[in-house]
């Protein structure tokens, strides 16, 4: 019998190489013809702990790891290890650093105009 896979996205990490997915699907109400949205969580192993929430992933059925952990996660985690290596790759901002301090620098002359302005107004009075 083949081994079933279904994906969905992952909703729990915070257990030691297990992941929660929630998997939805939608089907037509035989009586109402409505299309209707059930959704199932499983536990599936997450062998690196790669996986993170909000990523989707496709698990597949598998032996019996533990009481409830039937499924294990074979793409997804992939993904994920690439987004992580993204970030680290990309370049500091150091402009956003240099930037900075000019802001600032414009904001005492702000207050100094705002100052001016209101002598201005108490000797009109």
């Amino acid at each position: 019998m083949p081994r079933r896979i279904l994906e969905g996205n992952v909703v729990s990490d915070k257990m030691d190489k297990t992941v929660t997915v929630l998997v939805e699907r939608r089907y037509k109400h035989p009586m109402y013809n409505k299309i209707v949205k059930r959704s199932d969580r499983f536990a599936a192993h997450d062998e690196t702990n790669a996986c993170q929430m909000g990523d989707r992933v496709q698990i597949q059925e598998c032996r019996p790891i533990s009481k409830r952990k039937t499924w294990t996660v074979i793409s997804g985690a992939a993904s994920a290890a690439k987004k992580e290596a993204a970030k680290k790759t990309t370049a500091p901002k150091a402009d956003v650093k240099t930037e900075a301090p000019k802001a600032d620098s414009k904001k005492p002359a702000a207050k100094a105009a705002a100052k001016t302005t209101s002598k201005k107004k108490d000797d009109k009075k």
